[in-house]
């Protein structure tokens, strides 16, 4: 009998910020593996199964995209309940559709358990909304790692007409904060950089846009560049 996999987001950091659909799925998993950045130490609160840290993160040694895909249709074809826990939302950067995908390939069961997304939880617990009346009407959330990708994307945008918010983006935050002025945003647009967000690391700025280059966040702690007035509001 094929198993079944859930592709779960574990929200932003906090374990209480989980929702009780992945906890459900957690106290029925067989099987767990884990992104990087998600409290393993909570983890094993909510599952007696083996868990296993699969995440990537900037900078060193991870587990293959394709052998996670190995691990899952295997566990699952041998009839195991599996979790994939990923941080954030399993759809917004996590890499989920091409797991997702991997799956239906190989014809087994999944379901898709939403989390709270990084994009809109870390800038709201340090404060700012990303969307608010007379200061933002829309967000555009983008992934730091490619800076060019970035640049394209603010190419269809008015400059300082929505909030930006970039994940993953804390390495290039500088090159980011230089694409947008060169795009047309002000040098003195608020902006904001939230690192560990609902975790006791949690580490917050706030300034102006031609700063962002200059700030030292933490370092191996995941952060969130905000950009736009409603850093101000």
């Amino acid at each position: 009998m094929v198993g079944r996999v859930f592709l779960v987001g574990a929200g932003p950091g906090a374990p209480d910020l989980w929702t009780l659909r992945a906890v459900r799925c957690l106290e029925q998993a067989d099987l767990v593996l884990y992104d990087a950045l998600v409290d393993a130490t909570a983890l094993r609160r909510f599952t007696s199964a083996p868990c296993f840290c699969v995440g990537k993160r900037a900078g060193r040694e991870s587990v293959r995209q394709d052998a996670i895909h190995r691990l899952m249709v295997r566990a699952a074809r041998g009839g195991k309940q599996v979790v994939r826990l990923k941080g954030g939302d399993p759809f917004v950067f996590g890499r989920g559709a091409e797991e997702a995908l991997a799956l239906a390939v190989a014809g087994i069961p999944f379901e898709v358990v939403p989390g709270v997304s990084t994009a809109i939880a870390a800038p709201a617990l340090a404060g700012i909304p990303v969307t608010h009346r007379g200061a933002a009407s829309g967000f555009l959330v983008l992934s730091g790692h490619e800076v060019d990708v970035v640049r394209d994307a603010l190419e269809a945008i008015r400059p300082n007409g929505v909030s930006v918010v970039v994940l993953m983006g804390i390495a290039t935050r500088g090159q980011i904060a230089d694409v947008l002025m060169a795009r047309g945003w002000r040098a003195d647009t608020p902006a904001a950089i939230v690192c560990g967000a609902s975790t006791s690391d949690e580490w917050i700025w706030t300034g102006l846009l031609a700063q962002m280059h200059a700030v030292g966040p933490p370092e191996a702690v995941a952060g969130v560049l905000v950009v736009g007035d409603v850093v101000d509001v």
